[in-house]
């Protein structure tokens, strides 16, 4: 008899900060797989508003309730990351066609540094199809209401951490 073998996939970014929008596409992905690993970049190139291990912290809180689930940091090439995690899929959101270009290329790139790595896009649900962590944080920038785009908790670690950026 086949011993099975877990069906584990990698849903990468930097979650600055985490939105409803990945917290759906994460539950989604995982009721998909066996193990679903969350790889969190440090990205500080980008000028993120919260360090690595706040951002770690939030996205270990919002999914505590979602099985299979294992939230941790990498660097470097997504590929190298996936096959330390023995990963054989990569899922990735798609909102736009504006997504699909830039996400294609990186698909086909991770396929060709190692082959045998696929990616699987999701759609957003329809409610959150425009929802970016850019754009959360430039209204909460802006004093508006994020409340229904994050988690609550992830709303108050944001309205704290730019009052103390004023």
């Amino acid at each position: 008899m086949k011993k099975h073998t877990l069906r584990t996939a990698l849903f990468p970014g930097t979650f600055d900060p985490v939105t409803n929008g990945h917290l759906d596409l994460m539950k989604r992905a995982a009721r998909l797989f066996d193990r679903l690993v969350i790889g969190v970049a440090p990205r500080e190139e980008k000028g993120v508003l919260f360090p690595l291990e706040e951002r770690l912290e939030m996205i270990r809180s919002v999914t505590r309730s979602i099985r299979h689930i294992e939230v941790m940091p990498f660097r470097g090439l997504l590929v190298n990351f996936a096959a330390k995690q023995k990963v054989d899929s990569v899922v990735r959101g798609l909102r736009a066609v504006s997504d699909f270009e830039f996400e294609l290329q990186m698909a086909l790139m991770n396929r060709k540094l190692r082959p045998g790595l696929e990616t699987l896009f999701l759609m957003p649900s329809e409610r959150y199809t425009y929802l970016n962590s850019t754009v959360v944080k430039e209204i909460a920038r802006l004093g508006g209401d994020v409340s229904e785009f994050v988690p609550a908790m992830v709303e108050k670690r944001l309205k704290a951490r730019l009052r103390k950026r004023r």
